[in-house]
């Protein structure tokens, strides 16, 4: 059993339609080539509030692992939430996710308390093949390998499908959860407010890419905000920029996906490595080495 990364959660008053994680990343200014149109983004996590204003249009049906014969409703609040940052769009009303068109398919493997089995992660990646998804948002992890896991992201990979996975909050050095430790994931970690690593946040090498994770505003259940801290907040930053990608060349494979997004990220200063310097996810510089991909 494995819970997705969290934090009490804070509420909020909606404060601004793109809140700042969304913003620290560029990807409103990149929105004039792209919103993620047509990119279908499976969320394996604790399900979704189907009635959130600024994620109805965004919404497409999923499945339920845990009550299969029902929607997968969310009795947690943490899927709503990764839900609200991809890709929430309510610019009138309330909050802009990072790619505002791109299509959620919430897929309830985790129970109220947001504990899992592994089958149902497998059975949640099985399902995100058959229906063809782009992109796997994967906003928990576990400590323990495991196989069955492993093949089901492998299989998923060959296929084409980005996994997107959070690589936890103990803030450890040299240590990352599992998915994200597996290869053919990206491995998120998290960015504060002050553009540095986040105490929370694990760090070393294995950590692809870097994006905000720290008081992370988004929807959460019966029209609410909140903010949260975690990793898992950050993945979410970062399956959103995938699918702005996706959209302007749905081509690039899962290897291309993260050599752009590991060359392009900005540098972190903070960061005692010379060799490995932490880079936190920038869509601006991403979508310009896609663009100039597709112009050769």
């Amino acid at each position: 059993m494995h819970s997705p990364t969290n934090f009490a959660p804070i509420e909020t008053e909606l404060k601004s339609s793109i809140p700042w994680g969304v913003q620290e990343i560029k990807a409103p200014q990149v929105w004039k080539y792209t919103k993620g149109d047509g990119i279908k983004i499976s969320v394996i996590d604790t399900g979704v509030d189907f009635n959130h204003p600024d994620l109805k249009e965004r919404l497409r049906r999923g499945f339920n692992f845990i009550f299969p014969h029902m929607p997968p409703w969310d009795d947690n609040g943490h899927g709503t939430h990764i839900a609200g940052t991809i890709a929430a769009s309510n610019e009138k009303m309330g909050i802009v996710g990072t790619a505002p068109q791109a299509e959620l398919y919430p897929i309830k493997a985790f129970d109220h308390r947001g504990t899992a089995y592994s089958s149902d992660i497998i059975q949640a990646i099985e399902w995100s093949i058959r229906n063809q998804m782009n992109i796997i948002n994967m906003s928990f992890g576990m400590s323990n390998r495991s196989q069955s896991l492993l093949d089901a992201i492998k299989q998923a990979n060959e296929l084409g499908i980005i996994t997107v996975a959070s690589s936890g909050n103990d803030g450890k050095k040299e240590n990352v959860d599992y998915p994200a430790r597996f290869t053919p994931t990206i491995s998120v970690g998290a960015t504060s407010t002050k553009k540095r690593l986040a105490s929370f946040s694990n760090k070393g090498k294995n950590i692809d890419i870097y994006a905000p994770g720290e008081r992370i505003f988004s929807t959460w259940p019966n029209r609410k905000y909140v903010e949260l801290n975690g990793t898992s907040m950050a993945t979410s930053h970062v399956s959103g920029i995938v699918a702005l990608m996706l959209s302007i060349n749905p081509k690039l494979s899962p290897v291309k996906i993260k050599t752009i997004l590991k060359k392009t990220g900005t540098p972190l200063s903070n960061s005692t490595s010379k060799k490995n310097i932490p880079k936190e996810i920038n869509a601006i510089r991403a979508i310009r080495a896609v663009k100039k991909l597709k112009t050769k």
